[in-house]
C-alpha cells in the first residue's frame, strides 16, 4: 500500500504509525516536510524550505494564511513531481496546521485524506488571556480568529479528520465535530514503564546527581516557555527547595519557543533565571535543556513527583509517557489535562498560576509516602487501561482501512 505523510515537522505525530508501517516491505511510504536530522528505516523523504513571506503589503490579520498558502503551493507542486514519477497514494495523511494539505486534492483526487486536526482557536475559554501577566489584548483577536481559515477550509474538502482528546475535539464547532473522528494517542507502555532499580544507584545527569536517598522533582516540555507553565515552576523552587533539604530538581527543554510570543533579546530561561537569581540554591536545580529520549525516560523513572504545567492547550505526549512511567503527577487544573489525571485518584491538580500552591502540593506528595504510592499505582493502570500504542495503531489501521475501502 502506499501512504504519503505530509507535515513540516518530520515526523510529527506520525512516528509511531511510520515504524509500525515500515515494519510491512508491501508498503511504500514517502513522508513529504521540511528539512531535520530526523530518520525512520523505509521511509523516504522529499524536503521542502519554509516559504519567504510576501513581500508585498499584506494585512496582519491574514499573514498566517498568507504562509499556508505558500506552503500548500509548494507541496502540491512536490505531489505533482511524485504523480510524474509514477508515485500515487492509496491515502495521505497530514497536519492541517500549516495549510499544507488544502491543494492536495487537486492533484490526488481519488486517494482519501486523513488530516489531523490539533486546535480551534478561540479568543476566550481556553490559552487566550488565561495568563493576565501575558495579555493579549482585543486588537489581536482579529488574527486569532483568522487562524481557523486553514480550519475551515480543511473542513470543506471531501476529506476525513481525526483528533487525539475529547477536549481538543470541543473546541470545534459542533457542526465541525461530526467530520472529526476521536482516535486516542498512547505511549508504548513496554517501553515507558516503572523501573525500581533506577532508584537503587545515584541518578547523573553530566555533573548533576541525585542520591538515591534524595527526593527528585521533575519537570518536563519540549521548550521552556509561560504556555508550559515554566514561569510558575521557576517561582515554586524557593519555596519547594526549602521545604526539604533532601530535594533536588530536573527542568528539562529547550530555548525555543513553541507556544506564545518570543521575548525580543533573551530567551525565557534567561528571563525567569534572572528574576529568581539568588532566591533559591541553584546547586540542586538542574536545567539541562533537551536530553536524549533514553535519559529523558530514566530520569521520569527516577523520579519522585513529577509537574506538569501548560495553559488550557494541547497536552504533550510527555504526560502520557509519565503516567506510563508510573510517576506521581502534580499538575495543571485545567480541561485539557483534567482528561488524563483524575484529582486525587492517578496525580493531583492544582491551579496552573499559583506557584505556592504547586510548591505546597509537590512537598506533600513527596512527604506523603502512602499519597505517593498510590498515584504511582494509578497512574501506570490508567496508562495500561487507556495509553497503549497498541491500541491506538490498531485504531489508526482500522480508519484507514475504511476510509481506503470507501475510495
Amino acid at each position: 500500500m502506499r501512504y504519503l505523510f505530509i507535515h513540516q515537522n518530520f515526523p510529527g505525530q506520525y512516528l509511531h504509525v511510520l515504524r509500525h508501517l515500515a515494519n510491512d516491505p508491501a508498503n511504500e511510504l514517502v513522508f513529504i516536510s521540511e528539512p531535520n536530522p530526523n530518520a525512520i528505516q523505509g521511509v523516504r523523504r522529499l524536503l521542502y524550505h519554509t516559504p519567504k513571506p510576501s513581500q508585498e503589503q499584506v494585512h496582519p490579520v491574514v499573514r498566517d494564511f498568507d504562509l499556508a498558502a505558500r506552503r500548500a503551493e509548494i507541496v502540491a507542486g512536490m505531489a505533482r513531481t511524485l504523480k510524474q514519477l509514477g508515485f500515487t497514494p492509496d491515502v495521505v495523511l497530514g497536519h492541517h496546521g500549516w495549510g499544507e494539505l488544502l491543494d492536495i486534492r487537486d492533484v490526488f483526487p481519488d486517494a482519501p485524506v486523513l488530516g489531523y486536526f490539533e486546535f480551534y482557536y478561540a479568543t476566550d475559554g481556553q490559552d487566550v488571556e488565561y495568563d493576565p501577566e501575558f495579555p493579549i489584548g482585543d486588537d489581536r483577536f482579529p488574527r486569532i480568529r483568522a487562524m481557523n481559515v486553514v480550519n475551515h477550509l480543511a473542513l470543506t474538502m471531501d476529506q476525513h479528520g481525526q483528533t487525539p482528546t475529547q477536549w481538543q475535539l470541543t473546541r470545534y464547532p459542533d457542526w465541525a465535530q461530526r467530520r472529526i473522528r476521536l482516535i486516542r494517542e498512547g505511549a508504548r507502555l513496554d517501553v515507558c514503564k516503572p523501573d525500581p532499580a533506577v532508584r537503587k544507584e545515584p541518578f547523573v545527569i553530566g555533573n548533576f546527581s541525585v542520591a538515591p536517598e534524595e527526593k527528585l522533582v521533575t519537570y518536563v516540555a519540549r521548550n521552556l516557555e509561560p504556555y508550559r507553565g515554566f514561569h510558575v515552576m521557576m517561582r515554586a523552587l524557593p519555596d519547594l527547595l526549602a521545604g526539604r533539604p533532601d530535594v533536588k530538581v530536573v527542568m528539562v527543554g529547550g530555548d525555543d519557543v513553541s507556544y506564545g510570543a518570543r521575548l525580543p533579546d533573551t530567551t525565557w530561561r534567561e528571563h525567569m533565571q534572572k528574576e529568581m537569581a539568588g532566591k533559591f540554591d541553584d546547586s540542586r536545580v538542574l536545567l539541562p535543556g533537551q536530553i536524549a529520549y533514553e535519559v529523558y525516560l530514566r530520569l521520569l523513572q527516577r523520579s519522585d513527583t513529577h509537574v506538569y504545567l501548560t495553559y488550557p492547550f494541547v497536552a504533550s505526549w510527555s504526560l502520557r509517557e509519565a503516567m506510563a512511567c508510573g510517576c506521581a503527577i502534580v499538575a495543571s487544573d485545567v480541561e485539557s489535562v483534567a482528561e488524563f489525571v483524575a484529582h486525587g485518584r492517578n496525580g493531583l491538580l492544582v491551579p496552573g498560576l499559583d506557584a505556592k500552591r504547586l510548591a505546597q502540593t509537590v512537598l506533600e506528595v513527596l512527604e506523603d509516602r502512602a499519597l505517593n504510592r498510590r498515584l504511582r499505582a494509578a497512574a501506570r493502570r490508567y496508562a495500561e487501561r487507556h495509553l497503549d500504542m497498541n491500541d491506538y495503531l490498531a485504531r489508526m489501521q482500522l480508519t484507514i482501512a475504511e476510509i481506503t475501502s470507501r475510495a
